[in-house]
């Protein structure tokens, strides 16, 4: 496993984790420091990892943060840095790598831009080769007053980048030209949520078929039908808040388990709970299940182990990382008592070492 997170002056940055998908037992490998690696990537091979740096880093002709590039040794679990190149813009929060491993994408928050590198044959970045601006504001006036691109997500078929932009309420929708790394609008190039919703995170149900987006502002998930030219046709807008949260929202991040069968979602603010539905597989609606604890503070990301027997949940604001066992037939998760201790763990992913 390995762990990005917000750093300070004893922090490290990025960690590596031994986990026992049958057990949940694990232990600490290695780490890297580096300044705010708050969202991975891995490539599709397992030999690089990829991590933005979540700043605004004055130089002597830009103001940017940077994606950095780093080699991982299977055999002792251990990150070699590479290079590092500028992300296109301020406080990258989001980067992904396409299915070939030849494109980088990454989001940049605070400029609401978005930006493609191409990767070396090393493993390392070159320079940007197309950074996009988005345009626009929405209706909360302290959260929504430019854009912020939060997620570059790419579509399994390596076709369609959505970016879900929290400041202009719109999921951007990308054609991806995978041999010249280029992008291009869709048409249409967005689809709409609800005014002052703040679209964050998405994932596609492992079917191709379905999308569910996180919007951070209202704590809903809107789940979508996953059209021929990668459009996005709503099914359906539903809270991920315990159904009687009264308190302040601040939503987060959205999985669907390895089978399809589950979406868990976090809620940040004052209720600290991951949403949990069932998925009608035939049309790919939401059916509210429960409400878990994430028995922390501000679970910014979680993820599901590979097998899907267990859930963790990064809570940044409490320190730890909290390991839920799943129930495969019911979707609830039951905690193991385990941990991780990590100063503001905020990304979690995996490299299967077999």
């Amino acid at each position: 496993m390995i762990i990005g997170s917000y750093t300070n002056d004893t922090s490290d940055g990025i960690y590596v984790y031994r986990f026992n998908t049958q057990t949940g037992d694990n232990s600490f490998v290695s780490s890297v420091k580096t300044s705010n690696p708050s969202f991975l990537t891995i490539s599709p091979d397992h030999r690089y990892v990829y991590a933005v740096n979540e700043n605004a880093d004055s130089t002597r002709f830009t103001v940017t943060g940077h994606v950095a590039a780093y080699s991982f040794d299977k055999a002792i679990g251990k990150l070699n840095f590479i290079n590092k190149q500028e992300s296109g813009g301020i406080h990258p929060c989001y980067v992904t790598i396409d299915k070939t491993g030849k494109w980088v994408f990454v989001g940049n928050y605070s400029s609401g831009s978005l930006a493609v590198l191409p990767v070396r044959s090393n493993g390392g970045l070159n320079t940007a080769t197309q950074v996009i601006h988005h345009e626009g504001s929405s209706v909360v006036a302290d959260r929504q007053e430019a854009p912020h691109v939060h997620a570059t997500f790419l579509s399994p078929n390596n076709k369609t980048l959505y970016v879900p932009d929290l400041g202009i309420d719109k999921v951007m929708i990308y054609n991806f030209d995978v041999k010249k790394g280029k992008l291009k609008e869709l048409n249409p190039p967005f689809v709409m949520t609800e005014p002052g919703a703040g679209p964050r995170h998405i994932d596609i149900h492992p079917n191709g078929k379905y999308a569910y987006l996180m919007e951070e502002l209202t704590g809903a998930v809107s789940a979508y039908r996953i059209e021929k030219n990668g459009y996005l046709s709503l099914i359906q807008n539903i809270s991920g808040l315990p159904r009687d949260f009264t308190g302040d929202i601040g939503s987060a991040d959205i999985h669907v388990s390895p089978d399809g069968k589950f979406l868990y979602c976090s809620n940040r603010g004052e209720s600290n709970t991951l949403g949990i539905f069932s998925i009608d597989q035939s049309t790919g609606e939401l059916f509210w299940v429960d409400h878990q604890s994430t028995l922390g503070k501000t679970p910014r990301n979680f993820n599901l182990d590979p097998t899907g027997n267990f859930l963790l949940v990064a809570n940044q604001n409490s320190n730890e990382i909290v390991i839920f066992k799943r129930d495969k037939e019911s979707g609830l998760l039951t905690d193991t008592g385990k941990r991780i201790n990590v100063f503001k763990p905020v990304c979690l992913k995996w490299i299967n070492i077999q």
